[in-house]
């Protein structure tokens, strides 16, 4: 090789690896330090793409995970005051078929009904419970109820304990057990009817029975108040506008309120047979008292559902009404907070409960207020069944939440993160080539000194 001095072409050509070297090691630097192999859009522009909507729907899915586990706890405070409400109503009950003893004097009965008015005044306190500043079972937060032509839903009650085939006409003498035997009422006989609305109990009797049909027991009850619906299988309106019809879907007689919403509804129907000498007939009254409440009465009101936002994209969302659990709502007093206003009643009608709450103070009204308080707890139990359903859902949810957020947060790591092992390999090469470089350069550099010797 010719002896240069002005173009060093190993130093030159040293240099150049030098530099690759270096960049090199800075950029296995970088990815060590920051553990990502994609650390701008230069290193890889559609890897960086992917990556970076990947972690946009990470943190979305987190968000949703955070929402839904919001939402359970919601959940969790409506069911805590639910269930304090059915257990108000089961104390409830208990006092009821304690009043309707006769062991109790009058004053006895007086002091249970304070008890009962207390109880039922907490129910309205369970009612105002707040999440975050929001009331949850005051109805404020239920679900759209449209009912029958928009005017609200209507209080039905079935008895499906009657023999399919039983009609209006049927006479009460020969009327019959869904299982086929008689239910032995006598001629001589006598029939009370009692219901409650808004507060108020009445009662009426036909005594005796005589040849009266099952139209004219229904038709006890005053027909402002409620009146005989149907024989079959449909029961009435839901708050959607859709028919209810009969769990089996067979035939059953059904008494309906006159009037729609909750200041029309009955919050309770009662029959009782007694035989000639005032005797209940208990195996009798298991069937002809089977009339169970089939809908439930409701305000006509707007969708004002809550909404959990538990999906990633727009308008992916769970929502959760809850139905009025205030006292007026499941029966418990009147809506305007006036009991019997002392009108003219029909003939053969007493009032037995003045109201405005729920009353035990009479063997009757005690016995009706079993069914009232019977009725409400359903009304409460199927609301806690749709929380839990609702808190089930919220579960399955945020777990599905979970495993979405990890397999994506997966799949980014594998687009995005760094080997750690590799890049360490990497590093050391480029640092030690960096090194040999750089001596090398040194070396290339004392190649032109050379020349000096050939001038002395």
């Amino acid at each position: 090789m010719a002896m240069v001095v002005k173009n060093n072409i190993s130093a030159v050509n040293t240099l150049n690896t030098l530099n690759k070297n270096q960049s090199g090691l800075s950029k296995s630097l970088e990815k060590v330090s920051s553990g990502m192999k994609i650390n701008s859009a230069g290193d890889d522009a559609s890897g960086m793409a992917i990556s970076e909507r990947m972690r946009v729907q990470v943190r979305a899915l987190d968000q949703d995970n955070a929402n839904t586990n919001n939402g359970n706890a919601l959940m969790r405070t409506a069911q805590g005051a639910v269930q304090s409400t059915i257990e108000i109503l089961k104390t409830l009950k208990e006092k009821a078929i304690n009043a309707a003893n006769d062991t109790n004097t009058d004053e006895d009965r007086a002091l249970i009904q304070k008890e009962v008015d207390k109880l039922i005044d907490q129910i309205d306190d369970n009612a105002l419970t707040t999440y975050n500043g929001k009331y949850l079972i005051d109805g404020s937060h239920n679900m759209s109820v449209n009912g029958d032509a928009g005017q609200g839903t209507y209080s039905s009650f079935t008895n499906m304990s009657l023999a399919t085939n039983t009609t209006s006409i049927t006479r009460l003498t020969n009327l019959v057990r869904r299982d086929g035997n008689p239910v032995g009422i006598h001629p001589t006989d006598s029939l009370t009817a009692s219901w409650t609305r808004n507060g108020v109990t009445y009662t009426g009797t036909l005594n005796p029975v005589g040849t009266n049909d099952l139209a004219a027991a229904i038709n006890i009850i005053t027909n402002t108040d409620a009146s005989y619906y149907s024989r079959t299988s449909k029961v009435g309106i839901d708050e959607y506008g859709k028919e209810v019809h009969t769990p089996d879907n067979q035939p059953a007689i059904t008494i309906r309120a006159s009037n729609p919403g909750v200041n029309g509804q009955i919050s309770g129907v009662t029959f009782a047979v007694k035989d000639r000498n005032g005797h209940m007939r208990n195996e009798v009254n298991a069937v002809l008292d089977a009339f169970k409440e089939t809908v439930r009465a409701q305000n006509p009101s707007p969708d004002n559902a809550l909404t959990l936002q538990t999906g990633t994209r727009a308008n992916q969302a769970t929502k959760v009404g809850f139905t009025d659990m205030r006292s007026v709502a499941l029966g418990l007093q009147s809506d305007n907070g006036a009991g019997w206003h002392g009108g003219t009643l029909p003939a053969g009608v007493d009032v037995v409960g003045r109201g405005p709450k729920i009353q035990v103070t009479t063997k009757e009204a005690a016995n009706a207020a079993i069914n009232v308080f019977e009725n409400a707890l359903i009304k409460a139990t199927d609301q806690a069944v749709a929380i839990g359903a609702v808190q089930t859902r919220l579960g399955y949810t945020s777990s599905n939440l979970t495993v979405a957020s990890e397999n994506v947060q997966a799949s980014e790591s594998t687009i995005r993160d760094s080997d750690m092992a590799k890049e360490m390999t990497a590093y050391t090469k480029h640092n030690v080539l960096t090194q040999a470089s750089q001596a090398m350069l040194a070396q290339a550099n004392q190649n032109s000194s050379s020349v000096l010797s050939l001038l002395k």
